[in-house]
């Protein structure tokens, strides 16, 4: 017995390499279609909106939709950890392959094992990438995985841990957790979320993409400003990492250790906004963490350009 030949499935090949790679598995059960499992993503975070809008659960409505994208990420990433199991088990029995029937057919359900697992990871992304852009398009609000990677399907950003980032950038490991470009750092107040300060992110976000078109983005996915531009790079298909402050581990100090990861990873230039642009915001004390990464970044020589509001 042998394994069975894709070359079938080339002559008919979709736009959706999802429906391509569900087809070639030749389960003789139908897989749901890339177009229906966005369309799920949309339906559930659309319900879970409407539903609890102007109602008193509205107070814990980001917690609520957070917890229904999460859900699908931790899916997704406990199936892959069985496609890759499944994948450690393959490479074992290649290695010791001895050419027995028996042998053929282990070979041949770990690997629609792996391929089975691949196609259901696939599902689960497809599922919370959806959910996740109706969400931001409902509420504004831009979500981001809690831990570990989140791999973009149909969406080109990827979000990096930054410690992953690091140790890729350290290491100049090829693959997925890789920058694989020049990194730009930004930090920004949380006061600074009006359509004024938008306006002057994207600005300056919009020059640094010219003047390093393969950059990553690297901020700790703080509230405000720093959401504005993790909108931003979504929206421009521009590689995210996240240098989260972690208050459990380094208490009022977690934004400055933040910092240090962000200059770890050796940005070109660190963005700065230590307050609103918005003058109608009045007298604003200026954001600490901000001016610290400026800070660092110029003791460590990097370039830092302080983002200012329009000349009158």
């Amino acid at each position: 017995m042998t394994l069975h030949s894709t070359a079938f499935f080339a002559s008919s090949k979709s736009d959706s390499a999802f429906d391509d790679l569900s087809a070639s598995l030749r389960d003789p059960r139908p897989h749901p279609t890339e177009d229906a499992l966005v369309q799920l993503g949309r339906a559930l975070m659309t319900e879970l909106v409407d539903v609890i809008s102007d109602t008193a659960l509205e107070d814990f409505q980001t917690i609520l939709g957070e917890a229904l994208i999460g859900a699908f990420h931790s899916a997704a990433g406990r199936i892959e950890r069985d496609a890759d199991r499944a994948r450690d088990t393959m490479r074992s029995l290649q290695r010791d392959f001895d050419g027995s029937e028996a042998a053929d057919v282990e070979l041949q359900e770990a690997t629609a094992t792996a391929r089975a697992g691949d196609a259901a990871t696939q599902a689960a992304e497809l599922i919370r990438d959806a959910a996740s852009d109706t969400w931001t398009i409902a509420t504004g609000e831009v979500w981001t995985a809690w831990r570990g990677s989140r791999r973009g399907t149909f969406l080109t950003a990827a979000q990096l841990e930054a410690k992953q980032a690091i140790r890729a950038v350290r290491n100049r490991r090829a693959g997925e957790q890789d920058p694989g470009g020049p990194i730009v750092a930004f930090r920004g107040a949380p006061t600074a979320d009006t359509q004024e300060d938008a306006g002057r992110i994207f600005d300056a976000l919009n020059w640094a993409k010219q003047e390093w078109p393969d950059m990553a983005l690297a901020t700790t996915g703080a509230k405000g400003s720093e959401k504005l531009a993790i909108r931003w790079a979504q929206q421009k298909g521009v590689k995210l990492i996240l240098a989260r402050a972690d208050f459990d581990a380094h208490g009022k100090a977690a934004p400055f250790r933040a910092n240090d990861q962000l200059i770890a990873l050796e940005p070109e230039i660190c963005l700065t906004l230590v307050q609103s642009v918005d003058r109608a915001r009045g007298e604003q004390r200026p954001f600490g963490p901000a001016l610290n990464l400026g800070q660092k970044a110029m003791e460590n020589g990097m370039r830092h350009m302080p983002i200012k509001a329009r000349a009158a």
